[in-house]
């Protein structure tokens, strides 16, 4: 059986994730970023209410319909690729989306936008820019290597960019420090 699972956007949450399968007695045979795969074929209605209830106690959600999944799973991948991936981007995220989920890219991006009420691309920018934000607080790579690690097209692209989503550069940032980061399941969702 295949869970979805809303706001899992570290490797702790995997873990907090297991825990709770685990001790409710399921077997899970995988846990990523978003979802769950266990060996149970379907679960009880007062299982999954009491899955549902653990999950929500540490912020997370169970998701049942298709297009909040497809949703969830748009973000993951994007929180995956900017965040946990080493390797720099060699195509456009468009393409590997499509191609990570078997849907035409207008699609989930009409699909997205109706539902976040921002583009696909707005909220890749807003995880690209928290991560830039990570890195400048931990000091150890110079901006250059942060726009290039990043696939941005030059150091003055990524100052740009930084600068029209927060509001300051990245030195200024850098200043102010650890207070203006925010979660990563919260970055550029409108409030």
């Amino acid at each position: 059986m295949q869970l979805y699972i809303r706001n899992m956007v570290c490797h702790r949450c995997k873990m907090a994730v297991e825990a709770i399968l685990r001790e409710l007695g399921l077997h899970p045979i995988s846990i990523q970023l978003g979802e769950a795969v266990l060996e149970e074929k379907a679960l009880s209605a007062e299982l999954l209410k009491q899955l549902s209830d653990r999950l929500q106690a540490i912020r997370f959600e169970l998701i049942d319909d298709k297009r909040s999944k497809l949703i969830e799973q748009i973000k993951t991948y994007a929180i995956e690729l900017v965040h946990y991936s080493d390797e720099r981007p060699t195509k456009k995220f468009s393409e590997l989306l499509s191609a990570h989920l078997h849907h035409d890219y207008s699609y989930l991006s009409k699909l997205f936008s109706e539902v976040e009420g921002m583009t696909i691309e707005q909220f890749v920018i807003n995880q690209r820019i928290e991560k830039v934000k990570e890195l400048l607080i931990y000091d150890e790579s110079s901006l250059s290597d942060i726009a290039f690690r990043l696939g941005y097209s030059s150091t003055a692209h990524l100052s740009n960019q930084f600068k029209k989503y927060t509001g300051m550069t990245p030195s200024a940032f850098k200043q102010k420090g650890i207070q203006a980061r925010q979660s990563l399941d919260k970055a550029g969702i409108p409030k």
